[in-house]
């Protein structure tokens, strides 16, 4: 098990390096988040609703991700507390005394996943969330020091040193446990330092202190890995211009609105390693009207953000913007935004029953209880040549009007239906993950490529292929920098 002495330590990208390695050395494993909060979520085959890093970690073992990696998914919905999904489906919107509350409850349904993982796989790579050392929540949780006690799970610490006081918190974070409950102080056997941007030798000192403090190894430094095409799992951790790796003269610059509750912009990952594009997220009036592709991503609060837009004079923007010739698009809660009303009559998002929309698209969204998860195959109607298309749907919303985008398969009721909706410069549809396809993201760059008076080119790149390279090339990396002998010997004891 992988825990780490805060948030953002670094415990996904290695949970992610260790199970490609050992997947590599000939294990069957899989990965295992008991509770994972975040607004990146990806759907199974069978249509649970799981976190991305989870998925990304499947990925990096070679099998199929499946909800039993991650029984347990918070998504905050501000003020209402989090919607909690528990094995892929939605179970409640709980506030946090009250999550605490069905703490038992939320516990079985780890052990079951477990119990399952157990008997599928021969090794399973756990990651923590936070800190274990939060000694107001020690008898409350279930995803670190619960998770390790249960199944005697040896544990590895990682402690962030870009954020300064590494020290102090990985001692801090191991005299706490041992001070409260000596058990979970010697399940830990080691530690990482992760991020790390100096000289080691004049780090070793350090190292060679707390050792002696702690009685327990460093199992190897990680420097600060650049350019790690590997998408971050907190909204907040977006930058405002993405940094190129490669650069063109000519791009094609799309700007994705930059949410409160943004959600799902994995989506627009595959973006960012196109030669002739330029991402931004922004919110900047100057950003949207100087770009070539506007994108209304996913939200958790469809209509709280879209009252964000309103509120600065944004929906108006978008008007000067498509009068312009500019493309919008949305996405899932962007394309909810983008008809002329969402109805809410069983106040899933909030008290107001009725909410008009910006109006670009002729339809009508209603929301209900019941949310749609599932894989799609599509077929993209105004170009059937680009080929059978692939993504995914998370909405608890209905959007019914003048449909004409996409014609769908659902891979988990087998439904066929048309979805998604175009009208002039704008268009919108539910379907998640529409631009990891090769050939639709290529043939969308390169309209506007033509519109430039450019010519437009061939597919750059395969998304899917480069994200399998990156995942090798965090792997290598890792193996490294750390004493991996070390860290599997510790799986015989």
């Amino acid at each position: 098990m992988i825990q780490g002495t805060s948030s953002g330590a670094g415990k996904s990208l290695l949970v992610m390096a260790l199970c490609r390695i050992a997947q590599k050395n000939g294990f069957k494993v899989a990965p295992f988040k008991a509770q994972n909060m975040s607004l990146q979520s990806y759907i199974t085959l069978e249509g649970g609703e799981i976190g991305l890093a989870q998925a990304l970690q499947a990925k990096a073992c070679k099998v199929e991700p499946e909800v039993h990696f991650n029984p347990i998914l918070l998504k905050a919905s501000g003020k209402q507390g989090s919607q909690v999904i528990v094995h892929g489906k939605v179970y409640k919107t709980l506030k946090p005394k009250d999550y605490y509350k069905e703490r038992d409850i939320l516990w079985e349904y780890v052990k079951k996943s477990l119990e399952i993982l157990n008997q599928k796989y021969e090794l399973v790579i756990i990651e923590g969330a936070g800190s274990p050392a939060e000694i107001n929540l020690l008898e409350d949780e279930i995803v670190n020091m619960a998770v390790a006690e249960f199944l005697n799970s040896p544990v590895i610490l990682v402690g962030d040193i870009d954020k300064g006081g590494v020290f102090a918190s990985l001692y801090g974070t191991a005299e706490l446990l041992k001070l409260y409950k000596k058990k979970y102080f010697e399940l830990i056997k080691g530690y990482i330092i992760n991020k790390f941007r100096g000289e080691l030798e004049i780090l070793m000192p350090g190292i060679e202190k707390i050792n002696t403090l702690l009685g327990k190894p460093c199992f190897g430094v990680l420097p600060y890995f650049e350019n790690l095409a590997i998408s971050e799992e907190d909204g907040f951790a977006l930058p405002y211009f993405v940094q190129k790796l490669v650069s063109h003269a000519e791009t094609v610059r799309i700007v994705v609105l930059r949410l409160k509750y943004i959600s799902n912009f994995y989506d627009f990952d595959p973006f960012k390693y196109e030669p002739d594009v330029e991402l931004i997220y922004s919110l900047r009036k100057e950003d949207l009207l100087n770009a070539d592709i506007i994108i209304i991503p996913g939200s958790k609060k469809t209509v709280e953000d879209l009252f964000l837009l309103r509120k600065l004079h944004l929906d108006e923007t978008l008007k000067e913007a498509v009068k312009k010739g500019i493309e919008v698009i949305g996405v899932c809660g962007g394309f909810q935004m983008l008809g002329e009303v969402i109805r809410d009559p069983d106040s899933i998002e909030s008290s107001l029953k009725e909410v008009k929309g910006l109006g670009f698209l002729e339809v009508e969204t209603v929301f209900y209880p019941q949310k749609i998860t599932t894989q799609v195959s599509a077929t993209y109607l105004k170009n059937p040549s680009l080929g059978s298309l692939w993504g995914y749907e998370i909405h608890m919303g209905i959007t019914q009007g003048d449909l004409n985008l996409f014609k769908i398969k659902r891979f988990t009721s087998l439904e066929e239906t048309v979805e998604g909706s175009q009208r002039g410069f704008v268009w919108g549809s539910y379907i998640h993950g529409i631009f990891h396809n090769d050939q639709f993201r290529r043939y969308i760059i390169n309209q506007h490529r033509v519109k430039k008076g450019l010519s437009p080119i061939a597919q750059t790149y395969s998304y899917s292929e480069f994200q399998e390279r990156e995942i090798e090339k965090l792997a290598q990396l890792v193996e490294k920098y750390l004493n991996v002998e070390a860290i599997f010997k510790l799986i015989e004891k």
